[in-house]
């Protein structure tokens, strides 16, 4: 029979911390006199990835696989769990009066909310469904958001207000859904990873305060296209590739953003996504998927540029915005710099 102090000491093993009371409490000891409101808006985001990932999960069953036949602004064809996860997003979002505007991959323009400014607090960006291509052979995709304050004042009218550098984030987070569904956050105090639990429906804390490693041993990139790459993404692969760094990289490419980003803040190493001849600005989008994780990169210790300047510091000139990025240790991305210094 089990004595009081091991019942007890069990007890305290079974307990979970959920993503909603984690939030609660990084609010009231970084913010004690708020509200309460970004923890509301922030469940709106939890529950339109829980009716994602319901999506996912069932993906070969549900008639969710393949093009929707019709392209996004980016050019790209639509899945149709990317029109799914679109409006999961919209809806859960768009019935928080917190929310301003919102800002998707798949929208052309900005979705606005006519709420008060006491109210209407925030502007959200998000990819809804990063990867979806990879969707129908089962390797991992995923959410990206971001977020940001509206500004105080608005006479720069909506665009004053989306247009924002990457460094006034107040949050930023992804969603993978792989083997299991991970929730990736912050907010600026650290980084936390929450495990969705299915049996009880929520994320529970599972990776508490992540630190990217100051040095790993992958590196990511499509090797496919190096002979477009510019001088020093050449350069800096071959540095890699030769131990110049002090130890051996293996090359790990997935082709779903967020697959890629998480292996590397969990193993370290870096992610590498330059200019190509087809996308000689970059292809992935500044403001919901480079700012993001550079968010996120940094708060873990790690680094991210996009060869000439720190992504958060990045002035956006429109809401689909392309961008280079290398993303990774400290010890990659010093590396990084140093190629790209000697090859100007």
């Amino acid at each position: 029979m089990a004595t009081v102090k091991e019942s007890t000491a069990r007890s305290s093993r079974e307990l979970v911390i959920t993503a909603q009371q984690h939030i609660l409490e990084q609010q009231q000891a970084h913010a004690p006199d708020a509200g309460g409101t970004f923890s509301w808006l922030l469940s709106g985001i939890t529950l339109a990835t829980k009716m994602i990932e319901a999506k996912v999960r069932r993906a070969g069953l549900l008639d969710v696989l393949g093009s929707a036949g019709e392209t996004n602004v980016q050019g790209e064809t639509q899945q149709k769990l990317d029109i799914y996860a679109n409006q999961a997003l919209l809806h859960c979002l768009g019935l928080r009066d917190t929310v301003a505007i919102l800002v998707s991959e798949e929208n052309e323009e900005p979705v606005t909310f006519d709420r008060a400014r006491e109210t209407g607090k925030y502007v959200i960006f998000f990819d809804p469904l990063d990867g979806s291509s990879n969707i129908d052979v089962n390797v991992s995709v995923g959410t990206i958001f971001s977020i940001f304050r509206r500004p105080p004042k608005m006479d720069g009218g909506i665009e004053a207000a989306v247009l924002q550098p990457g460094w006034k984030q107040v949050a930023a987070g992804y969603v993978v859904y792989g083997s299991s569904t991970i929730l990736v956050y912050s907010a600026g105090k650290g980084v936390f990873g929450f495990t969705l639990n299915p049996d009880i429906g929520a994320y529970v804390l599972s990776h508490d305060n992540l630190r990217m490693p100051h040095q790993g041993n992958f590196y990511s990139v499509n090797e496919a296209q190096a002979h477009t790459f510019p001088a020093p993404y050449r350069e800096y692969i071959g540095r890699l590739r030769s131990g110049a760094l002090g130890r051996e990289y293996s090359s790990r490419y997935v082709g779903s953003l967020v697959a890629d980003f998480h292996r590397t803040i969990l193993k370290g190493g870096v992610f590498v996504y330059p200019p190509t001849r087809g996308y000689p600005r970059g292809k992935l989008r500044l403001l919901y998927e480079a700012n993001p994780l550079a968010f996120i990169a940094e708060q873990a210790g790690g680094m991210a540029c996009d060869g000439e300047q720190r992504i958060l510091e990045i002035q956006p000139r429109e809401i689909h915005e392309r961008t280079p990025l290398v993303v990774g240790g400290r010890a990659e991305l010093e590396e990084f710099q140093r190629c790209w210094r000697a090859t100007q």
